[in-house]
């Protein structure tokens, strides 16, 4: 089936790769999202995500801040960073997803993969191309999506080989077109939204530090009672459950991905306490900090 003319899609085709041995994953999910479906807060994962749009609009959410996405625009997503997809109401919106981990630390391909993934890691990571531009990553997509739906693939190491030769293209080539981007947020605010927008990206940033009410109300020109109230009508969060859930975010993140001692991750995550730390952590995902780490590697 053909969407916008050019990409190859049909409802829960998907492609996965899992060679955990050389550390190389994929997963291509094909598939649609409705309004039901939106999550309550942002989420992270340790791989890097690509999500495009096939449907005619929808918003991403990255680090508090709100992006409209339309058809064929592109959001690419480094692994720690905080985000959520909104649809709409009415017809579920046709989407891609693209996950992938590559072997990251061996010295023979390192900074090759360091340059390519660049565009992950742009100010403003959400790409949109011109047709001719954009059917060029096209055409790769779906030679991926013709092999994978020709052949038995998984568990076939030249097979894999092949999609992951073919994936490694297409990432080159949004490296050599990030430069064509034409992207342009066209997401409109009123002035106390703007201000909360600017709040939250200050949030994300600046999480691992002292952050509340009034420390914010001081910064920003805005009385702590009008913060509060303009914060949860914009985010649907009140404030504090907001910071909290941002550092328990990136918490989460540091407890899967990294080795760091569970009371080095609390301090630097902005808990001034460990048992503080440890019970909002439970509140938030039903398990211990420790508890958390153990599942994450398993």
């Amino acid at each position: 089936m053909l969407i916008n003319d050019n990409i190859l899609y049909e409802d829960k085709h998907y492609i996965i790769i899992n060679n955990t041995q050389n550390n190389t994953f994929y997963y291509i999910d094909y598939d649609k999202r409705d309004a039901s479906i939106n999550m309550e807060f942002q989420h992270l994962h340790r791989f890097y995500e690509i999500m495009i749009l096939l449907s005619p609009s929808a918003s991403h959410l990255i680090e508090g801040v709100p992006y409209t996405i339309h058809s064929g625009d592109m959001v690419l997503l480094a692994p720690s960073i905080l985000h959520k997809s909104i649809y709409y109401k009415g017809e579920p919106s046709r989407r891609i997803i693209i996950d992938f981990m590559f072997p990251l630390n061996m010295p023979a391909s390192q900074k090759a993969y360091e340059t390519i993934l660049q565009p992950f890691h742009a100010q403003l990571p959400i790409y949109r191309f011109d047709y001719e531009h954009q059917q060029k990553l096209v055409e790769i997509l779906n030679s991926i999506y013709r092999f994978s739906d020709s052949h038995q693939y998984y568990g076939n190491e030249a097979d894999e080989f092949y999609i992951h030769a073919r994936f490694q293209e297409f990432l080159y080539l949004l490296y050599e077109m990030q430069d064509c981007n034409t992207y342009v947020n066209d997401q409109t605010y009123n002035s106390i939204e703007q201000r909360i927008y600017e709040i939250t990206a200050y949030i994300h940033s600046h999480y691992e530090g002292p952050v509340s009410l009034n420390s914010l109300s001081d910064m920003f020109y805005i009385s702590p009672s009008y913060l509060s109230r303009e914060f949860k009508r914009v985010t649907h969060f009140n404030l504090t459950s907001y910071i909290q859930m941002t550092r328990i975010r990136n918490a989460q993140y540091r407890l899967s991905a990294t080795d760091s001692k569970i009371t080095e991750i609390a301090s630097d995550c902005g808990f001034t306490s460990f048992s503080q730390f440890n019970r909002i952590f439970n509140r938030v995902t039903g398990k211990s900090p420790r508890e958390y780490r153990n599942a994450s590697h398993h």
